[in-house]
């Protein structure tokens, strides 16, 4: 995607071969600051602080994370230390795990000078695939919003979304975002709620950002306006993201997406969910089972933003005392969930929707 004019992706190598540079997302909107990675625990701190966050870009900085702990010791122990070091930043995205296995399974066997070279190489195709992956769910995502388009005789396709699910939180395109951005870029007349997002404000921050900055027509709201909006039709579709899937079809993402679910269900509303294989955890059976991630309360109790002389502040809102619990995910049930959008096609958010779509992994749970 492009800012100011330049494309950019939110991960890439630099010209030296070996360190890694990122778009550093805690200084959005109103800084664009990039962010070198030159070891391992760059790329851990990078996951754990958010400087990169969502499923798909955890992945990817975790995959470039194991070829930065591999750079001055290519021993078992040194990938071991490397996977076991990024698997502990953070808990619910499956497309961390899911990458740091694929990175073992690239070079565990291989002999030890040949091991960094193949590393980067994996890193690199792991981009390379999600960004492939992200244009074929905008691809499959533009046909639902095109039929919406057409009901509605060329009146504007109203879409709320929750958090940030956009090309930064993947290396390009993004998932719930892809459709929007291919209606939008193929002329369909279309407008985005963007939720704040609350605590961190992915949505006023990230959201509001690459889709202004991409064109596309857009409102922020505060985060409990949603059911309102589809009370008086002012909702023709959700599109949310997913950090983690389960095998039957519940899906964890940014706190607040099941509240959403509900009142869509309650209107009337189709309730999307747009998603990469990736994100699928074939091993779990039921959304309670998916580790949820408990943050810090000061990300609940203090808030950033630029004062009216332009500087940038955190301020306390709420009192000294305060003690705040911070959730970071909830679980949507597949029964909340109208289909899932991804790169092999739209499916029911069910087990045999899934399985059609993946027979490979079906067959090895026996299904």
């Amino acid at each position: 995607m492009n800012i100011d004019g330049k494309h950019y992706r939110t991960i890439w190598l630099n010209a030296d071969g070996s360190t890694v540079e990122i778009i550093d997302q805690t200084k959005l909107p109103f800084r664009f600051e990039t962010v070198t990675l030159r070891a391992l625990d760059d790329a851990a701190r990078a996951i754990s602080t958010m400087q990169v966050r969502g499923a798909p870009l955890i992945g990817a900085t975790a995959a470039y994370g194991v070829c930065l702990g591999l750079r001055d010791d290519q021993s078992d122990e040194a990938l071991d230390r490397a996977c076991e070091t990024l698997a502990a930043t953070r808990p619910t995205a499956i497309n961390l795990r899911w990458a740091l296995d694929e990175m073992k399974h690239a070079v565990r066997n291989l002999p030890r000078e040949a091991r960094l070279a193949v590393a980067y190489v994996r890193a690199a195709q792991i981009c390379d695939e999600d960004v492939e992956n992200n244009g074929r769910i905008g691809e499959h995502g533009l046909g639902i919003i095109r039929a919406h388009a057409e009901k509605k005789k060329g009146e504007r396709v109203n879409i709320l979304t929750h958090c940030n699910a956009g090309w930064l939180a993947c290396v390009d395109w993004g998932t719930a975002l892809a459709p929007i951005y291919r209606a939008h870029d193929e002329g369909i007349p279309v407008h985005v709620w963007v939720d704040e997002t609350r605590p961190r404000n992915q949505g006023a921050s990230l959201t509001a950002f690459e889709l202004g900055a991409h064109g596309v027509p857009y409102t922020l709201v505060a985060d409990n306006t949603g059911g309102h909006l589809m009370q008086k039709k002012m909702v023709d579709l959700c599109i949310v993201g997913t950090d983690r899937t389960t095998a039957t079809g519940d899906v964890a993402n940014k706190i607040g997406t099941y509240l959403k679910a509900l009142a869509a269900r309650d209107n009337n509303v189709p309730f999307l969910v747009a998603l990469p294989f990736s994100t699928i955890d074939w091993s779990l059976e039921d959304g309670s089972t998916i580790p949820i991630e408990e943050r810090g309360g000061d990300e609940v109790k203090f808030m950033t933003g630029k004062l009216k002389d332009g500087s940038i502040a955190t301020v306390q809102i709420a009192p000294d005392w305060s003690q705040a619990a911070n959730f970071g995910f909830d679980v949507t049930p597949a029964r909340l969930i109208s289909g899932f959008i991804t790169e092999r096609g739209v499916t029911p958010a069910t087990r045999d929707g899934l399985a059609t779509l993946y027979p490979e992994h079906a067959s090895k749970r026996g299904a």
